[in-house]
């Protein structure tokens, strides 16, 4: 994959090239950001541009022999630790990577590169309630495999798709070799939550943070596949919230069942917590614990957007706003429930909740407190 084929993200381009033309190539990096921004295709567009001994015009030469390997995630000195998991695994049983190989090199390359940690569950087939993990099995085997000599490139690379998986067993074998990493050995962990790692690993790497995609390139892009209204290509763009693959999901349509069924229980939680139906709100509680992980996470994510909508509207800003429709009537109604008193407290809400869940809570107690603490921060103002 070469930076060419990443989506915008231009100046971090040029920084991650730079850094390499200049040899400042940590022999730990780190990084850190959602799926739709690109971070695991640029992390492998960097693996690339590294090891390309052809480079030229701030990007990998895409024709060598290991820019092919790479592309096809098949290079003998590039090793590959994702989280694995499947259904009936006995008790006891250690997963790994390599054992997966194949259906995760066939999933980056019918996505570019960019897919979800959901997308890659249900392609393992998982279910709802099962995820995956990087066993201390795993970390064993990257031991092993960094031992030896690289065969081809100048760098041995091991790549980590979501260390934040890793149990503490696996984390603490990874901080050892962190501490003292093999010569010309190169590690590039890749994270949508860094905040789940061990402060002692990311003290020991250097974070490469990809940013959210700029909304001029997202709608490009959406005109780009199809849409031609240039007011709905720019209101995509806004929604996505510099995320591809949500703006693919939005150009596709598949966001609108989702996106209804969230917004409906937005809706049913506010109009609980304002008149205080108690009772009520525990059912609610317990219809959003039915949800898979991802979905109750992506509930949150559009929760917060509402409510940051709601405050713009009760702020008098709305021409900076992206409602219409159920959602802007909806909101113009809750607006003055919503100001300087309480948008803080319920975001912060809203991201401990997230962040309970992404560590496996109970849903069912994790949306009863979320509920309840919400419905007393819900006042007309």
């Amino acid at each position: 994959m070469r930076f060419a084929d990443i989506i915008g993200q231009e100046e971090l381009k040029r920084h991650l090239t730079r850094s390499v033309d200049t040899g400042r190539v940590s022999h730990a990096q780190l990084f850190t950001g959602l799926a739709g921004y690109g971070t695991l295709a640029l992390a492998v567009a960097y693996v690339q541009y590294l090891c390309c001994r052809h480079r030229h015009d701030g990007d990998s030469c895409g024709e060598c022999p290991d820019c092919r390997q790479i592309e096809a995630l098949a290079h003998p000195d590039l090793h590959l630790v994702f989280p694995v998991n499947k259904q009936g695994k006995k008790s006891g049983e250690a997963m790994l990577s390599d054992e997966f190989l194949t259906p995760f090199r066939g999933l980056f390359a019918e996505r570019g590169g960019y897919f979800s940690p959901q997308d890659w569950y249900d392609r393992l087939d998982l279910g709802k309630t099962l995820k995956g993990m990087i066993s201390a099995r795993e970390a064993d085997e990257i031991i092993r495999k960094l031992s030896f000599k690289s065969f081809e490139a100048d760098y041995k690379v091991m790549l980590v798709w979501l260390p934040e998986t890793m149990n503490e067993e696996a984390s603490n074998k990874i901080l050892k070799i962190l501490e003292e990493p093999w010569a010309r050995t190169v590690f590039v962990l890749v994270s949508e939550q860094p905040d789940r790692l061990l402060p002692t690993i990311l003290s020991r790497t250097q974070e490469v943070a990809v940013p959210r995609i700029a909304p001029e390139v997202l709608e490009q892009e959406a005109r780009n596949r199809g849409i031609v209204d240039p007011v709905q290509a720019r209101n995509m763009a806004r929604l996505a919230g510099g995320d591809l693959l949500e703006l693919g999901h939005l150009v596709a349509g598949e966001s609108d069942a989702v996106r209804k069924e969230h917004f409906d229980l937005f809706c049913s939680l506010m109009r609980l917590s304002y008149n205080d139906k108690h009772l009520e709100l525990i059912g609610w509680a317990e219809e959003v614990a039915q949800l898979s992980r991802e979905q109750q996470r992506a509930f949150l994510r559009n929760a917060a957007r509402l409510l940051r909508e709601s405050f713009m509207l009760h702020a008098g800003i709305r021409e900076i706003g992206y409602l219409w429709g159920e959602e802007l009537a909806f909101c113009t109604k809750f607006a003055p429930f919503v100001g300087t008193q309480n948008i803080e407290p319920l975001i912060a809400e809203i991201e401990r909740s997230g962040a309970q869940i992404a560590q496996n809570g109970n849903p069912t107690i994790v949306f009863t407190h979320f509920a309840l603490t919400v419905s007393k921060m819900i006042k007309h103002l």
